[in-house]
């Protein structure tokens, strides 16, 4: 029944036009009334033409979409896309979708206002709806496209409308051939195939950073769990040769070295551990240090109390410290000292490790295993709001930096 419809709209439209022929030419009596026979002729094979247009519209048409509507039958088409982003992305998207169709020209996108508009031109001689056939320009038409996307919460919904290049009142005589519809029905399948492979990767993405927290958190748990051997070692063999020259002291040794091992027990529920947390376990292993060390180490800590609450990932300050420590003091004649200082500025916490021991070296400065695990953290943790920088320390030695967020706590110098 819509097939007939269309095609009898085509020839309502024509006859409509022989009338208008009729009445211009009878009122200038030409032809006393009557129209000339090429102009008769003219008329007859355009509207041939038409109905042969129009059976070949319906016939793209529902091979295209599988049915025949009002709805699809329409030489201007329009299709609303949801789309689960915010404005700017979905411009990107939809700017991408476009530019990808075929013969597409004079693309001209406005991000301001949200609206991006192209043009379809058919190539000179071809025309994709009659193979081997020259396109006629007169009868054959350029395809408009636009784009409007309409921002929401979080979303955003795109309307594309597609169109004959021509007036709507030569849609009565002239079926575009389904080129409307093929080109909305492409842009339809070609942003849900966008978003699909969007949404693909987002998962991938999240199912590879869980995987990385997962075994990032094991070899912490690892580390954590894994004392050094050779520390354990030389602290107990010293503490082992303090008990028979200095007792007071191999105990105060011993408790320290009690102190750090409660301390560094691993962390079964995954949660962070506080600043005050990570701040007494390093203060512990620098006390043991302290007493290997004796006069060529010394400590200074410049750390609010206020602080000690702000939550922060376990063992990246003993990171710090072991660095400082094993590279830049333990390998300097006469030792040095060890600078700890926690500060929160604009909502960030700023930790630095500082020393003034022996700086940065070609050899026997470590693998940096501890450094990059301690930069991946932070960015599976925190993302882009965390950051970890390294130097120079002024004169000497070198200075560790790590900048959290800091939420809930007033600014300290």
């Amino acid at each position: 029944m819509a097939s007939l419809k269309f095609l009898g709209r085509i020839l309502v439209a024509w006859f409509a036009a022989w009338c208008m022929l009729l009445v211009v030419f009878g009122m200038f009596d030409w032809h006393h009334g009557d129209l000339p026979w090429f102009v008769t002729l003219a008329w007859f094979i355009g509207l041939l033409v038409a109905l042969g247009r129009g059976v070949t519209h319906l016939y793209r048409v529902r091979s295209i979409a599988g049915r025949v509507d009002a709805e699809t039958l329409s030489n201007r088409q329009r299709r609303r896309v949801e789309v689960p982003y915010g404005a700017d992305e979905a411009f990107d998207i939809v700017d991408s979708v476009i530019r990808d169709l075929p013969n597409v020209q004079d693309i001209s996108g406005v991000r301001g206002g949200l609206q991006i508009r192209a043009l379809v031109r058919l190539l000179p001689g071809e025309n994709p709806r009659r193979r081997g056939v020259p396109q006629n320009a007169t009868l054959d038409r350029n395809t408009r496209v636009s784009a409007t996307i309409t921002p929401s919460d979080g979303s955003s919904s795109v309307m594309f409308v597609c169109e004959p290049d021509s007036s709507a009142w030569m849609d009565w005589f002239n079926p575009d051939g389904g080129a409307s519809l093929e080109h909305v029905e492409t842009l339809v399948r070609a942003m849900t195939q966008r978003l699909a492979d969007r949404r693909n990767r987002e998962r991938a993405d999240v199912r590879q950073t869980a995987m990385e927290k997962e075994l990032t958190a094991a070899q912490l748990g690892l580390l954590q769990a894994q004392v050094e051997p050779h520390f354990l070692y030389n602290t107990l063999a010293s503490a082992q040769e303090l008990v028979r020259t200095d007792p007071a002291r191999a105990d105060r040794m011993l408790g320290h070295l009690i102190d750090y091992l409660r301390r560094s027990l691993p962390r079964t529920d995954g949660s962070l551990s506080t600043l005050g947390q990570e701040l007494e376990r390093s203060t512990a292993w620098l006390e043991i240090m302290k007493l290997r060390m004796g006069d060529r180490l010394t400590v200074h800590t410049e750390v609010a109390d206020e602080l000690a609450a702000l939550p922060m990932p376990s063992m990246m300050l003993q990171t710090l410290v072991e660095n400082a420590i094993k590279h830049g003091l333990e390998p300097k004649p006469g030792g040095g000292g060890v600078w700890i200082r926690g500060r929160v500025e604009g909502g960030v916490l700023s930790l630095t490790v500082a020393d003034d021991g022996m700086g940065f070296r070609s050899e026997g400065s470590g693998t940096g295993i501890g450094l990059k695990n301690l930069r991946e953290r932070l960015r599976l943790t925190y993302g882009a709001t965390a950051a970890f920088v390294i130097g120079n320390n002024f004169p000497n030695g070198v200075a560790a930096t790590i900048t959290l967020p800091a939420k809930g706590v007033s600014d300290h110098a």
